[in-house]
């Protein structure tokens, strides 16, 4: 739309869809040409003009490219919701298809490919296998990305028609733009499937070498990040393209700059010269600063991906760390972003430099950054041992501006520096000790009244400092009680003179009679015990040298570094998580096959001849979809698969990603956990669940109110496995008598209680019209088995009788029976409890499987039965027994299915 179109969104009169279709239908083309543009006004704001569909359908034979843009951006939006009306437009389509007009040909088979119906499908095939040869390279770059498109819709029907062949043919096209959306078709292709479809060749390495250098900046980008996958032979040909790939640093788009770095830290693993790799990252070093004079959004982002490389290769940048220096007016978050990297930067040749800065940053009105910045001072310290003096008297500086928040932070990192260098600074105590009045934030607490127990035979007067502190014992935080109660220990052991005797008593009383904390009654009875019984072994307890600390600046695994490097210029590099953390995607490939189960064992197991076959995956998606509780007489038509995120978008700039239903796994209807009775009309419905290796939470909400529900969220409170929500809960207004269905993602091992494992997932849920729901669900162990479970025979027995016999527990089910064996194991490999083999033993049947939980904890499982006959006996091996009881829980559920 031109710029003087904006009175089509002006405000629109009583009869407005009737002098709309009349216009639609006017014999004259300007007229019909503004009505279109209204009903697309009409749609963008969020109108239904979906009854117009047929009537602008008709205006698709025109030779106005304007206007057939215009119905073709109506029919993606709502060829959906009027499929069967669809199907009128696809003579056009085809007809198009062949125009002699490239753009018009290029905008048939794009608005096709966006087009997700089925019914369309069929008929897109014909005219995409024309356009992916045809002699205009605009009409065949568009032709590939549409490639991937219907590989979302029908991955079969690409594979059938050769579409993939066709697409790896256009790798080697004369026009660099077709390589490159050739390649980035392939790269979403293989994102999307389980099977190598994508793999470059030395041929095809040529091939995109040549196309990088005169395609577009994002055909650029799609090329580098195919060539970062690739592994080079041998160090020289890593040497040639990195050659061919280094001028991209120059590029003026930060996203080439990023993933042509990506590119060469990938393929320097296989370089071998120090000289190679010296010269390789002084090229790569400018590139890198030039990214730090952008908007600050662009600064985040780069210093985020600068942050890794300098983990993996601090030597890129050692010589340029004053750019990393805080100006005065960058944002907060750039700011912080900086101050990690010169910490990880920081060395003896330049600590000087950075302490000035960290110094000048500690007298800033930031509260957060002063105390970010006093702690960077701690972490040079610990991490460069020559230099832990300069910033001790840094430190010390600080305290006696007498600013309380810096002077309880110093305290906190002077903590960690006495735990790196025991009995080298000490002599400063003193001078913390005269700031105890000022301290009132928790850690701080802790951290002084950790100094005072741990030095306390240095300190003359260390039972009255501990006692000032005694004296608020009961209000103060738990952090805090448990360190004074081990400092008042360590006191007791250190001087046992009548003072201490008596705090000790005092602290002890407090500690187990008038609090109703489990961690601190616990330790206060187990130093309670030791102290009464044998004070010596008490002293090798609490007074036992301590580890060490290290340097905590390079925080991530090797392997999750390398990880994060390969997604360099990615949102993975931003968050520093792996992208399965935060994305959940759909392998559309299929298990076909069938699998035999594992032939017995020396050790007297027989083979089974049971089978089973390979289910297929079912779909899934975190969109929501809402249905009325009473569906319309004919809608009873199974609805469209859920799609496939678009990763590419929809390069004519539209939205295709409409929400589409979520494919709920057939099965039981979910328990209702929050009653309508109790939910003031909302009924909630849930349970966990596993979908293609990933936790998902799957919700049932039913509006019962007479009102619109919207705005809802989701927590999770502490729990044994650490389940909390991947992301925001996506739940659209849910009408008065509607039903809304959601898969909400969830990760593991971030949100974990303290205290013996239980199958207890408090939720809380709430929405902008109503209070805060709380509910309790159990969680079943069952979703945690991982896929990677399965054991081979000797590796079984291997393990259990590796594993000691006090990691062995049993229990009996006496009103368990099984009757049909195929059925349960079935069921049990469905789950990733994977059945390893079976034995006769005095008239019963002895099976044997094995499965994981995360973290790569095996279960090894027993079952004894008599087939037929009531009672089950599971004796199960593991490393992390305490989780026994909620196998046994799961298992019972499973069995009785």
């Amino acid at each position: 739309m031109s710029g003087h179109d904006s009175k089509y969104f002006s405000t629109t009169k009583k009869g407005e869809i009737p002098e709309l279709k009349e216009e639609l239908n006017s014999q004259y083309k300007d007229k019909r040409k503004d009505a279109v543009k209204k009903v697309i006004a009409a749609m963008t704001v969020g109108k239904d003009v979906s009854s117009l569909f047929t009537d602008v359908v008709n205006c698709m034979q025109t030779e106005n490219l304007e206007l057939k843009k215009l119905v073709y951006l109506y029919l993606i939006n709502y060829a959906k919701s009027q499929p069967d009306l669809a199907i009128l437009a696809v003579n056009t389509f085809v007809k198009d298809s062949q125009d002699p007009n490239p753009l018009i040909r290029a905008l048939a088979v794009r608005t096709m490919g966006c087009i997700r119906v089925d019914k369309i499908t069929e008929y897109l095939c014909d005219p995409l296998q024309r356009c992916l040869k045809d002699d205009d390279p605009y009409v065949r770059k568009t032709a590939a990305i549409c490639v991937a498109k219907l590989f979302d819709i029908n991955a079969e029907l690409v594979e059938d028609r050769g579409f993939l062949e066709s697409l790896k043919d256009l790798i080697s096209d004369n026009n660099p733009m077709v390589v490159a959306n050739a390649v980035a078709a392939l790269a979403e292709i293989q994102e999307n499937s389980s099977r190598p479809i994508f793999e470059i060749t030395s041929h095809t390495l040529s091939k995109l070498l040549t196309a990088l250098n005169e395609c577009t900046e994002w055909g650029q980008v799609f090329i580098l990040d195919a060539l970062s996958r690739y592994k080079a032979e041998d160090a020289r040909e890593a040497e040639n393209i990195m050659e061919r790939v280094t001028p991209r640093l120059q590029h003026a788009n930060c996203a080439v700059v990023l993933s042509a770095v990506k590119m060469i830290l990938q393929q320097m693993e296989l370089i071998t010269s120090t000289d190679v790799v010296r010269n390789l990252c002084k090229k790569m070093a400018p590139p890198l600063v030039t990214l730090l004079s952008a908007e600050p959004e662009i600064q985040y982002v780069a210093l985020r991906n600068i942050n890794l490389i300098v983990q993996k290769r601090p030597t890129i940048l050692a010589h340029e760390i004053k750019v990393f220096f805080c100006k005065y007016n960058d944002p907060i978050y750039v700011k912080m972003e900086k101050l990690e990297i010169m910490i990880k930067l920081a060395s003896d040749r330049n600590i000087d430099q950075v302490l000035l800065e960290f110094k000048e940053y500690a007298t800033e009105v930031d509260v957060d950054f002063v105390r970010k910045a006093v702690r960077a001072i701690g972490r040079c310290a610990i991490k460069l041992e020559r230099a832990a003096e300069r910033c001790i008297s840094v430190l010390l500086e600080l305290i006696k501006i007498k600013v309380n928040y810096v002077v309880q932070e110093a305290i906190i990192v002077i903590k960690d520096i006495f735990r790196r260098y025991p009995n080298t600074y000490e002599s400063i105590i003193a001078t913390l000790c005269e700031s105890l009045d000022t301290l009132d934030e928790p850690e701080a607490k802790a951290s002084m009244i950790w100094i005072i127990g741990e030095y306390a035979e240095r300190i003359d007067n260390a039972d009255e400092l501990l006692e000032s502190f005694l004296e608020n014992f009961p209000e103060e935080p738990a952090q805090v009680q448990l360190q004074l109660l081990t400092a008042t220990v360590k006191l007791f052991l250190k001087k046992p003179t009548e003072g201490p005797q008596q705090m000790i008593q005092a602290v002890l009383n407090n500690a187990t009679v008038e609090t109703d904390n489990p961690d601190l009654r616990d330790r206060a009875y187990i130093y309670w015990r030791l102290l009464s019984t044998d004070p010596e072994a008490a002293k090798d307890v609490v007074l036992a040298e301590k580890p060490v600390i290290g340097d905590d600046s390079n925080l991530l695994d090797s392997s999750l570094l390398d990880e994060l490097l390969a997604n360099i210029a990615t949102l993975s590099s931003v968050y520093h998580k792996p992208p399965e953390a935060f994305v959940t995607r759909v392998k559309t490939a299929q298990r076909t096959d069938e699998e035999d189960y594992p032939e017995g064992s020396d050790a007297g197991y027989s083979e089974s001849p049971s089978q089973v076959g390979g289910a297929s995956p079912p779909t899934t998606s975190d969109a929501p979809y809402s249905v009325q509780k009473k569906p319309a007489p004919g809608s009873a038509s199974p609805p469209p698969p859920a799609s496939v995120p678009d990763l590419l978008g929809d390069l004519i700039g539209l939205d295709n990603s409409a929400t589409g239903p979520v494919d709920q796994p057939a099965g039981p209807p979910l328990p209702i956990l929050l009653p309508a009775s109790a939910g003031q009309g909302l009924q909630i419905s849930a349970q966990l669940t596993r979908l293609d290796g990933q936790v998902f939470y799957s919700l049932l909400f039913e509006n019962n109110t007479q009102i619109t529900l919207d705005g809802f969220m989701i927590q999770f409170n502490k729990n044994t496995f650490g389940l909390a929500a991947a992301g925001p809960l996506q739940v659209q207004p849910l009408q008065p008598g509607a039903v809304v269905n959601t898969l909400l993602p969830m990760v593991v091992f971030q949100n974990m209680s303290q205290g013996p494992p239980s199958s207890l997932l408090q939720v809380a849920v709430k929405n902008n019209q109503q209070p805060v729901w709380y509910f309790n669900d159990k969680i079943p162990m069952h979703v945690f088995f991982t896929d990677d479970g399965r054991m081979e025979r000797a590796n079984f027995l291997e393990t259990w009788r590796s594993l000691p016999d006090s990691n062995e527990v049993s229990k009996d089910f006496p009103a368990i029976v099984l009757t049909n064996v195929e059925a349960v194991l079935e069921r049990l490999t469905a789950t990733n409890m994977f059945f390893i083999a079976k034995r006769k033993h005095a008239n019963q049947d002895v099976f044997y499987f094995s499965t994981k939980i995360p973290r790569g904890i095996p279960f090894l499982i027993e079952l004894t039965t008599g087939i037929g006959s009531p009672g089950l006996k599971c004796a199960i091996k593991t490393p992390n027994i305490d989780m026994a009881p909620l196998f046994f829980e799961a298992l019972e559920t499973l069995l009785k299915e």
